[in-house]
């Protein structure tokens, strides 16, 4: 892999650095997606309305999209190790700042502060993973360091949650301040002083974007996601009007996704190693049309849903280590700059989803919400096959 040359590689046997990074992406994830589960004590102790507390997620989203690829870009001559640290212990003091906040306008501001440092660390990481593992373990690799995300949607982030409401809200940024610094200490001790890629700047992301062979490829990232969020972002109301659940159930059915998610990062990674990035992406695209459209057909048997959910959550989640290896392949001199694009086009796709999902809602109600994410699903098809067509068929 270009790139993965211009710097010493990781110490052979060290066997630390990519728990340590794994480790790093669980508090930034823990401390991204935790806010969905504690909007009503945010909104009581500063008096905001349920809507007003939700900008502490969309701001958090908008400022990922739009700082992360500059930030990257902007650092791309510095060491990675360097760049990793900063990137945490930013993380790290936002989250004590939102600690501290006296007003909802500090917090909002720690927030975007927060997906400053997150936009960071997490591209840069799974660039250093990439660029120090052997070819054919850099899918395993890479999903080996995503996990830490994922595991922050089964653990993190109903802990976020648990600890809103029992010692309060900036109890739960306490807790996601004191395991970030730590964290931040740990990754200046495992990554290799002096490891740099091949050196990106502001221009090369101009050319990244200007670019639509990347450009299709990260769009990939949106669409699919976008797919699944269209179903997601309303899921709790779905199954409130159609399963009758409650929060008991709801949260059974989340823990349930959260488990496919945690098994379905796993799969993503090995699947990709055994068959190529782009048929495991083929794969998991064309699943995807058929795992959404029973949503549109409940009620359904409490087992059929759970067995449903789960399936659709693996071939959901195992889409973040191909996808990231296809974007590094198309142009590996400029890896840093694609796996931060790619990541801000997470959020986007999250964005966007909801969008489509509230759309569908207002003109044909809840059980238009699977049909309505199937047919996006087959526009992430499209996407993907026609990315394939103008990139020569190399991604």
């Amino acid at each position: 892999m270009a790139g993965a040359g211009a710097g010493p590689a990781a110490p052979p046997g060290d066997r630390l650095l990519i728990p340590v990074l794994s480790a790093a992406n669980f508090v930034i994830g823990m401390g991204a997606f935790m806010v969905i589960g504690m909007l009503v004590p945010v909104a009581d102790d500063l008096g905001l309305t349920t809507a007003g507390a939700g900008w502490i997620m969309t701001i958090y989203a908008l400022s990922y999209a739009v700082l992360s690829p500059l930030a990257v870009a902007a650092t791309g001559r510095i060491g990675r190790r360097r760049v990793l640290t900063a990137g945490m212990a930013t993380f790290g003091l936002a989250s004590l700042l939102a600690l501290l906040a006296p007003t909802a306008e500090v917090l909002l501001a720690a927030r975007g502060l927060a997906a400053l440092g997150a936009g960071l660390t997490t591209p840069v990481a799974a660039a250093v993973v990439a660029a120090t593992s052997p070819p054919e373990r850099r899918a395993r690799a890479l999903a080996a360091v995503f996990f830490g995300l994922t595991l922050a949607q089964v653990l993190g982030v109903p802990a976020g949650g648990w600890l809103a409401y029992t010692f309060g809200w900036r109890s739960a940024f306490g807790v996601v301040a004191a395991l970030a610094l730590p964290c931040a200490w740990l990754i200046w001790r495992r990554v290799p002083a002096g490891l740099r890629l091949a050196p990106v700047g502001l221009s090369d992301l101009g050319a990244v974007l200007r670019d639509i062979r990347p450009m299709s490829a990260v769009l990939f990232t949106t669409t699919f996601l976008g797919a699944i969020y269209v179903v997601f972002t309303y899921f709790a109301a779905l199954l409130e009007a159609r399963m009758g659940y409650g929060r008991d159930g709801v949260t059974l059915v989340l823990l349930v996704f959260g488990l496919g998610a945690v098994v379905g990062n796993l799969v993503g990674g090995a699947l990709s190693d055994r068959i190529g990035a782009y048929r495991t992406l083929m794969v998991l695209a064309v699943a995807q049309v058929g795992l959404l459209l029973p949503f549109s057909a409940l009620p359904m048997p409490d087992a059929a849903l759970l067995a449903l959910v789960f399936v659709w959550s693996v071939f959901g989640w195992s889409f973040a280590a191909p996808q990231q290896l296809r974007v590094i392949g198309i142009a590996p001199e400029r890896a840093s700059v694609l796996l931060a694009l790619n990541a801000a086009a997470i959020y986007v796709g999250a964005a966007v989803g909801a969008a489509i999902g509230g759309a569908v809602i207002g003109l044909a109600g809840l059980d238009a919400l699977g049909v309505a994410a199937a047919l996006a699903a087959l526009v992430a098809l499209g996407n993907l096959v026609l990315s394939r067509r103008l990139n020569g068929g190399r991604a």
